[in-house]
Parts: structure tokens; C-alpha cells; sequence
């Protein structure tokens, strides 16, 4: 049994102003070609490191292509998109004979021209390998399905965590799917409910209200005749006509059932629409709750401004709040400033200068922050992920500066990442162990490696190309009516 395996992930928020360029295309996991995409994810808690434990398993030749995966930024120039997409189509021409497909693919890609770039991947896929060979896909969980994605493809499985620690085991169960296809007869009918909705931010999957809705969603996949059954929570920052949630399920022969299956949990979820969002305080607001809950390590979360989602990573709100109020033990993970760090560079370890800290990419960021700093640490950004999120795996932050004012610590960064685990920070001389307030820019991810040892957790709202609460965010090509922005 031969299968073709490939990756193109991108997460692309329309209202960013970092751009997506060929350099990205080549950053975070690099772009692999053919077996250095096995030698890189083997044992990986990635989807790709789950399709490889999968054809280890059931004994079947998995053919690598290639592997991308730029961090989330925006619309992928269209010369990128075509080049990619053609070495992809060409790896698998050249495969030969072939028996199925796995994908790696994010869900919400959008490219100049392109706004479902996995319905036009998967297009594109399907006319070259033809009708008959399977075809399974691998999702996040924040995807904006379209139809034309579950038209060409014969299974799609989403992740169901949040933050996403089972990605290893979603491409396990791909791999498992499509070999019960091949050798079973496993003949799997998908259908598609679309939820009228924006998914707010209250979706982490290990707490109430988000793990009953996962509790529900496991329900049903053991109904009998189910395959699999997905929730994707939609990505709000891209304006495209398929933004929004949507539940799909899948079942063996059966497209009435997969509908009605469909249609049920999406009405579920729907009429719980105000439960999945809650307010955001500010960065001020935040510490005074958190000096009143007294749990201390205290994490504040700055979610507009997560790398996760496209953002620049460089606002200031946060770290000028911190400033203001004279806070010790006081760390921010992370701000994007290429200016600021070469600076730390030129400087050296134990220099003390003067920096204009962030606020560099736009003006709805902030202003910079004016530091007096000592630099304690430099690196190349180099480093290996702790985990649970991928574990196993190098990264690579590029050249970095811890730098600090008085009792305020600040990781500078190269590359746009959120703090998964506190594994990079340690290499540059910092435990977030030991602070009693960590500012992070991120969402939910960093919740993974962090909260089983925070004291407590507040997401905030700060100024930020991001910030839908502030009005920044004008939608004007959504395909449907959507809570919250109607009143429905």
C-alpha cells in the first residue's frame, strides 16, 4: 500500500500587516523535501508525526513530498501559493501509483485571489490522483470549512483540543481511517452543518463550557455508523465568505445520518452562542483582579496580539502597564523587535543602554516603550520544544536579547512565535517559574505548557491590529449572517 503524504499549513489573518513571503515559507519547521519530512517529524507530537506512526503500524509505504508551514500571517502573494502547490502536485505525478493521500492542512488559508485555499489545494490534488484514490486530511481546530473542501476530500478530522496537544493522535486516526478504507471497505459519507456564528474565545477544551461541547461531540462519535465527527471553532480573522464554525461528520455509507448528525450538534452548539464569549479586561484591570484573587505565578494572556493569529507581536500595552506600576519579578514572552535586538548584539551581555521597545509595525500597536536596560542573555534563538505541543520538535526564535529594567524582564524575538512551553525562555537565562507576573502574547496554546503551574490567568484586551473589541476589525466579504456582528 502506497500513500503520499504532504503539508501546506498556513493560518492567514486578512487584517494583519505582516506579510507572508518565501522567507516564511522556509521558517518555523523549514521547507522539507520528500525524506526529510520523515526524518523531521518521526516521533513528533505533529499530524505528519502521527501519519508517520500510522504507516509504521499498519505496515503501509508512506511517500513524503513537502512540508510548510509559515507562521500565521497574511494572504500568501499568489506567485508563493502557485509555486507551492505546483512542487506539491509535481512530488505526487512523479510518486507514480498510489493507493491514498494524507494531508497536513491548516483550514483557513487564504492566498492573493484565493480565498479557501484548502478547497483550491484539494481541487487541484483530486484532478491529478483522479475519483477513486481516498483522500484524508488533517485540520485545526480553528477552521473555516468550506464546501468544496468536503467535496473533495473523502475524510476530514479536526483536532479537538484547545490548546491543540493531540495533533500526533488526530494523524494517527487519519492514517487509521484511511488504511480502514483500503483494507476495510470502509466507504465514508461527510456532510457539513454551517453555524451562523463567530466562535468567541471561550473554547479551551479542558474547561467548562468548551469540554462539554467536546463531551457531546465524543457522544456522537460513538454512535453507531460514525466514522469521526469534528468541531471547528472558525478562524475570525479573515475575511473571506466561509469565516465561521461548522461541525462535520462522517459516517460509513450513510449521508442522511452524517447530515442529520451534523445538523444536531450544530444546532447544539448554536443555541449555546452566548456561552463561547466572555469579556476581556485590560492589561490595568487584570492585575488589580489578579492582586485580589492572590494566586500568584499571575499570567496575563494578551490574546490581540498573539503570533498564533497573524499579529505583529510587538504591542506595548501590556509592558507599559507593567512599567507604570513598578511590578517585580515581572517577565513579557515575547516582543517581535529586529531594531532592539540588534542593538542588545552590538552591545553585548552586561551592556546597559537605552531602547525603544515594540510598537514598530503600526500604530494601532502602541507607542514604543522607552527602557533603561540591562541585556542579561543573547542567543541565535535556537532550542527544542518541551511540549505537550510539539514535543520533540527544534524551533527557532532567531536572534533574541533578554533584556531588563529593574524588575521587568523582556524576551526580544526575531521570529513571531507565542511561548508554547518555557523552553526557550530557560536558554536565555529566565524561568518563568520564578516570576510572579508573566505577560504572554498569546491565546490558549501557552496554556499547555503553563497552566499546570500558573496561580492564575487572565486574558486581556490591549490595543492591537487584532482587537475586534475596539472596532479595528471591519468585516465587508462574509458569506452569511454571523453572531455576534448580527443579531441572530
Amino acid at each position: 500500500m502506497r500513500v503520499i503524504t504532504g503539508a501546506i499549513s498556513h493560518e492567514t489573518s486578512t487584517f494583519t500587516p505582516v506579510a507572508t513571503t518565501w522567507a516564511d515559507y522556509h521558517d518555523h519547521f523549514g521547507y522539507l523535501r520528500g525524506a526529510e519530512v520523515i526524518e523531521r517529524f518521526r516521533g513528533t507530537n505533529t499530524p505528519t508525526g502521527g501519519f508517520i506512526d500510522g504507516a509504521d503500524t499498519h505496515g503501509f509505504t508512506l511517500i513524503p513530498t513537502i512540508f510548510t508551514a509559515p507562521h500565521p500571517s497574511g494572504p500568501t502573494p499568489r506567485d508563493i501559493f502557485d509555486a507551492v502547490l505546483s512542487e506539491l502536485l509535481e512530488a505526487i505525478r512523479a510518486a507514480g501509483a498510489i493507493d491514498g493521500v494524507l494531508l497536513e492542512l491548516h483550514g483557513s488559508m487564504v492566498a492573493e485571489g484565493v480565498d479557501d485555499g484548502e478547497g483550491y489545494i484539494l481541487a487541484a490534488v483530486r484532478n491529478l490522483v483522479g475519483p477513486t484514490v481516498p483522500i484524508v486530511v488533517q485540520l485545526d481546530i480553528h477552521s473555516s470549512l468550506s464546501q468544496a473542501m468536503v467535496d473533495q476530500a473523502d475524510v476530514l478530522i479536526g483536532r479537538e483540543t484547545y490548546p491543540e496537544v493531540d495533533m500526533a493522535a488526530r494523524g494517527r486516526e487519519c492514517a487509521d481511517v484511511l488504511v480502514r478504507i483500503l483494507r476495510e471497505g470502509l466507504r465514508p459519507t461527510m456532510a457539513l452543518h454551517r453555524i451562523p456564528m463567530i466562535w468567541g474565545l471561550n473554547q479551551v477544551t479542558a474547561h467548562p463550557p468548551m469540554a462539554e461541547a467536546i463531551a457531546e461531540l465524543h457522544r456522537i462519535e460513538a454512535l453507531p455508523g460514525v466514522v469521526c465527527a469534528s468541531i471547528a471553532t472558525g478562524f475570525r480573522l479573515a475575511d473571506v465568505p466561509d469565516m465561521g464554525s461548522s461541525v462535520y461528520v462522517v459516517t460509513d455509507n450513510d449521508q442522511a445520518l452524517a447530515q442529520r448528525l451534523a445538523d444536531e450538534l450544530g444546532e447544539w452548539l448554536f443555541a449555546r452562542r452566548a456561552d463561547w464569549h466572555y469579556p476581556f479586561p485590560t492589561m490595568t484591570e487584570a492585575l488589580a483582579n489578579a492582586e485580589a484573587a492572590g494566586g500568584f505565578p499571575a499570567i496575563f494572556a494578551d490574546w490581540t496580539d498573539n503570533a498564533g493569529g497573524g499579529a505583529p507581536a510587538d504591542s506595548t500595552g501590556m509592558l507599559r502597564v507593567m512599567i507604570e506600576a513598578g511590578l517585580q519579578d515581572a517577565c513579557v514572552l515575547y516582543i517581535v523587535d529586529t531594531e532592539a535586538i540588534a542593538q542588545c548584539h552590538a552591545a553585548g551581555v552586561g551592556a546597559r543602554l537605552t531602547l525603544d521597545v515594540g510598537g514598530k509595525s503600526s500604530p494601532l500597536q502602541g507607542r514604543p516603550v522607552r527602557m533603561d536596560v540591562e541585556v542579561v542573555a543573547l542567543s541565535d534563538g535556537r532550542f527544542r520544544y518541551d511540549g505537550p505541543m510539539y514535543a520533540g520538535m527544534e524551533g527557532n526564535m532567531g536572534l533574541s536579547a533578554h533584556i531588563r529594567q529593574d524588575g521587568i524582564h523582556v524576551l526580544l524575538v526575531t521570529q513571531r512565535e507565542q511561548p508554547f512551553d518555557t523552553a526557550f525562555a530557560r536558554t536565555l537565562g529566565l524561568d518563568p517559574r520564578t516570576m510572579r507576573y508573566i505577560g504572554v502574547k498569546s491565546a490558549a496554546h501557552f496554556r499547555a505548557g503553563f497552566e499546570p503551574w500558573a496561580g492564575s490567568i487572565q486574558l486581556i484586551s490591549e490595543p492591537s491590529v487584532h482587537n475586534f473589541l475596539t472596532g479595528e476589525l471591519r468585516y465587508q466579504r462574509l458569506g452569511r449572517m454571523l453572531y455576534p456582528i448580527d443579531a441572530i
